[in-house]
């Protein structure tokens, strides 16, 4: 059985479930596990992946504006590569490769009919159910069981912990800087079953637009910065388009050194088996001296700027 996974958290389930050496292509954001790398790409994005939050946003914007894909897929690969099975996603044309994409590409393809599974995380619940849909097409649905129970085993033993807290603290997490958006999808869930009060987004529904002004005015404890596809270096560096808001150190969170930056190309922003990892972050986060699972330094920081 060969398969190409077109999203990085797929080919993070692909290789949970034990299938790493069926693997025979990637996309470029495939990067975990490490020895994914040597695998051939078979996408690539139509626009510039450098410069600042507001640039990004505003290519792919114009993109979009024109009926077009944001990325593109290489059908020449994939008629070299022979797939059997084909790993997509309908949850965000922005975020990756989209079904659309991938039966585009599909149709070129000549003499070979691979089986297009496609993933929609829109929720936490819907990651536990693209990693069965994964372990049914692999054929290893009992595997994909027991990776499931894991997670929401160790997610539970937070989640249950977290009860007892009588005040929560109320927190604002971001999923891109400029313009300002909130978290949405699973991460409102997340902040919940970590002890805290989510202020902005809503679980299952994407990520929202939002004001520094709402932000403000809601003066949350806890500020959670976690970009869409940035790490903490990246993130750092567009870090001065918010200390530069007005009233920016007014704030709650800034003025008790409530705010922290993840790690959202690697963890927040990928659903896979990590969404675990993730609350475990966030707990650490918001609850310092009832948590500790080594992330600090590379899953998150504190900002100080």
């Amino acid at each position: 059985m060969k398969v190409i996974s077109l999203i990085a958290s797929s080919t993070e389930i692909v290789c949970a479930l034990g299938f790493e050496s069926h693997l025979v292509g990637r996309s470029h954001e495939c990067d975990y596990p490490e020895s994914v790398s040597k695998l051939p790409i078979c996408t690539e994005p139509k626009f510039q992946l450098d410069g600042t939050s507001y640039q990004i946003d505003e290519r792919v914007k114009a993109i979009l504006q024109e009926g077009l894909s944001v990325y593109r897929v290489d059908a020449g690969k994939l008629q070299e590569l022979k797939p059997d099975i084909i790993i997509t996603q309908a949850h965000c044309d922005v975020c990756a490769v989209s079904l659309a994409d991938v039966e585009a590409a599909v149709s070129q393809i000549v003499g070979t009919f691979p089986k297009v599974v496609s993933l929609e995380p829109n929720s936490l619940e819907d990651i536990f159910a693209d990693i069965r849909k994964v372990a049914l097409a692999l054929d290893c649905k009992t595997t994909g069981e027991m990776l499931v129970g894991g997670m929401e085993g160790k997610m539970k033993n937070i989640s249950v912990k977290t009860q007892s807290i009588t005040r929560r603290p109320a927190v604002a997490c971001i999923e891109w800087i400029e313009p300002l958006m909130a978290a949405g999808n699973w991460m409102p869930t997340l902040v919940e079953m970590a002890g805290g009060e989510n202020l902005f987004g809503e679980a299952g529904k994407h990520s929202p637009v939002m004001t520094w002004e709402q932000l403000y005015q809601r003066n949350p404890e806890i500020l959670f910065i976690s970009p869409c596809g940035f790490d903490i270096a990246r993130t750092l560096q567009e870090m001065p388009k918010m200390t530069s808001l007005m009233g920016w150190s007014d704030v709650n969170a800034v003025k008790n050194g409530r705010v922290y930056i993840g790690d959202g190309n690697q963890y927040f922003n990928r659903p896979g088996p990590r969404v675990a990892e993730s609350l475990e972050i966030l707990a650490e986060c918001f609850f310092p001296d009832g948590f500790y699972f080594g992330f600090e330094g590379k899953g998150w920081i504190k900002f100080t700027g």
